[in-house]
């Protein structure tokens, strides 16, 4: 099946934005998702370069945290395909690097370009 490239209009970003810690957070496959990448993709690129992703602008989720994610939002059960390790969040900052340490390539720069006033307006609203 071929993979959805279209980005996500403005309210479908509005409802991948999380509060975690106190902080408006997007979840590493839905950034994927937006910038049109594999999950596994943008976890290698962000530990190549972790020096660029400070806990205010990237960490990880506690087990408890993704349960309570669970059950706010439909995620796979572990142990049905699902994630092995708790997925990392990005704050508004963490999603601007994201998007820089992602546009090696002039595919991802598009893409980028062109959905970053979505992401954006959704994150200030």
């Amino acid at each position: 099946m071929a993979e959805d490239t279209r980005i996500p209009a403005e309210d479908r970003i509005e409802r991948m934005i999380f509060f975690v810690r106190e902080r408006k957070i997007m979840m590493d496959a839905d950034l994927a998702r937006i910038y049109g990448v594999t999950t596994a993709r943008l976890n290698q690129q962000v530990k190549r370069n972790l020096e660029r992703f400070p806990s205010d602008f990237m960490f990880q989720l506690t087990r408890q945290e993704v349960e309570v994610l669970m059950l706010q939002i439909a995620t796979s059960k572990q142990g049905r395909g699902g994630r092995h390790k708790p997925p990392r969040v990005f704050t508004e900052h963490g999603a601007i690097m994201l998007a820089a340490v992602l546009n090696s390539t002039t595919t991802c720069l598009k893409r980028s370009a062109s959905c970053w006033p979505r992401l954006h307006r959704s994150a200030v609203r």
